[in-house]
């Protein structure tokens, strides 16, 4: 389901270059924030697992995911604005995620027998990519079938800042944005029904077993 949001990318990266004639490097550089906010806390989901567990870890990243891209859905503000917004919003997407991603694994691949370990990482893998693929297809459906909603009506609202002849663009690509908030908000909800609370007896001293120092003399 989270991985469902990776449609933000989609459509923020279009929207700017279609209505804001931005160049691809310029808007890729928008994203910048994400892949460091993602290498830098990777292994911050890592000993937020063993602290806490999976549950909370998988909440605060979805979180945390899900108000990045809301940051990057507010299309209704001027360019120099949305800018910002973005790259607050890809920074946090990526912290997000990487919250959210080991502890994720840990939570699909905990109880899994060690002779079925293989087949559950490709179920847990083709799920993975099944989310992303669909999200990708419904957020891009999304923001085109918004574009066709009539500019003279969206202006009415009094909500988009700016230029005018975009309108029909901006609002598709915040419907399709909106489309992966709706996304995160279903992970989130499915983690709050899935997911235990606290690790069983035998998994917590299977951690602490694996973070505990050595022995003085050995």
């Amino acid at each position: 389901m989270l991985n469902g949001a990776a449609g933000t990318l989609i459509v923020s990266l279009g929207l700017v270059q279609i209505a804001a004639g931005m160049s691809s490097l310029q808007s890729g550089l928008l994203t910048l924030g994400y892949l460091v906010a993602i290498l830098a806390t990777i292994r911050v989901g890592e000993k937020l697992l063993q602290r806490f567990g999976p549950k909370k870890p998988m909440l605060w990243g979805s979180i945390i995911t899900g108000v990045g891209i809301l940051m990057c859905s507010m299309t209704f503000l001027l360019i120099d604005q949305y800018i910002v917004f973005s790259v607050i919003g890809f920074t946090l997407f990526g912290i997000g995620l990487g919250f959210y991603a080991t502890p994720s694994t840990d939570a699909a691949l905990s109880n899994v027998p060690d002779d079925q370990v293989g087949a559950a990482s490709g179920i847990y893998k083709m799920a993975s990519s099944l989310g992303n693929a669909i999200g990708v297809a419904i957020s891009a459906a999304l923001y085109v079938a918004g574009q066709a909603v009539d500019p003279e009506l969206i202006q009415s609202w009094g909500l988009f800042l700016g230029r005018q002849d975009n309108v029909a663009l901006r609002f598709g690509g915040a419907i399709g944005l909106l489309f992966n908030v709706l996304m995160v908000v279903i992970a989130i909800a499915s983690i709050i029904l899935t997911v235990p609370s606290k690790r069983s007896k035998e998994e917590e001293e299977a951690v602490h077993d694996e973070v505990a120092p050595p022995a003085f003399g050995n």
